[in-house]
């Protein structure tokens, strides 16, 4: 498993991770035995949010005595996001997970309340040692900005927000202004939402060709794509496919060239949440 420095949580974290979005609709003990799996082949970079039902729970009881194995994050919703409801949130998510603390902790999305409250709990929170780190999901630059101003510079963590094939809408203007600021940018759904380029497509019939070209399969090919530029964190409630996830892929320029021109950009006004 590759690992990549995450920024300002000053920690190596494998570029390839676990996400648990919709997990809480699987089996659970096969989900839980699954996320078991995707830390012992090395994914320990685990991202859940209070917003995900079950998930916190699930992840808990999956990380159990295994905590100082795995970098744990999680997220506030907006409508908790004050200084006080924050920290009520985060110490409610760490009892949840069963930890006294969070590797880094991030607002899911912008909501009405200023962000610099926000950030004032992040920063109690720090203090206190119940998060390490902190950072944002679902934000443009605008809100980046804003965001840094509230939280002071080298503050901000991450950047987590959706990125696969077909949304690749970050490229032109998100991911330079992270690269630029040193924040780590996390791709959650990096195979779209049950709409994966089927190998009746041509988009899918490219990514079996380079499949087949480099013994792997589509899912990684389109990973091997995804993670040169962001992190990434595909949801797997089956040991069979956190063992695919697993595989890294290897791409040649020439065929990374062909994937860029067969899912061009398209730029969206806004950031969708997740």
């Amino acid at each position: 498993m590759q690992h990549r420095w995450f920024s300002r949580a000053g920690r190596d974290v494998s570029v390839v991770g676990q996400g648990t979005w919709y997990i809480d609709r699987a089996h659970r003990p096969s989900a839980i035995t699954a996320l078991r799996r995707g830390i012992d082949l090395g994914m320990i970079h685990i991202d859940t949010a209070e917003y995900y039902g079950e998930a916190e729970n699930m992840l808990g009881e999956a990380i159990a005595g295994r905590r100082d194995d795995v970098f744990l994050v999680s997220k506030v919703m907006p409508q908790n996001a004050s200084r006080s409801g924050t920290i009520a949130a985060c110490e409610r998510s760490l009892q949840r997970l069963r930890t006294d603390r969070l590797d880094c902790y991030l607002l899911h999305w912008r909501g009405a309340y200023p962000i610099a409250e926000t950030f004032a709990a992040f920063s109690e929170l720090k203090a206190s040692g119940k998060i390490l780190s902190c950072g944002v999901s679902n934000f443009d630059v605008a809100d980046l900005d804003e965001a840094e101003a509230a939280a002071g510079k080298g503050e901000i963590a991450c950047n987590q927000v959706l990125y696969h094939l077909q949304e690749r809408a970050i490229e032109p203007a998100v991911l330079p202004w992270c690269a630029a600021h040193k924040v780590a940018i996390v791709g959650y759904s990096p195979f779209g939402h049950d709409d994966f380029p089927g190998p009746a497509t041509p988009g899918g019939r490219l990514l079996q060709e380079l499949a087949d070209e480099t013994g792997a399969t589509p899912r990684q090919v389109a990973l091997a794509f995804l993670s040169r530029q962001a992190f990434q964190i595909p949801k797997a409630s089956t040991v069979a496919h956190v063992r695919e996830n697993g595989l890294h892929a290897t791409l040649s320029e020439a065929q990374l060239k062909r994937l860029d021109e067969a899912y061009p950009i398209r730029v969206r006004r806004e950031l969708p949440t997740s």
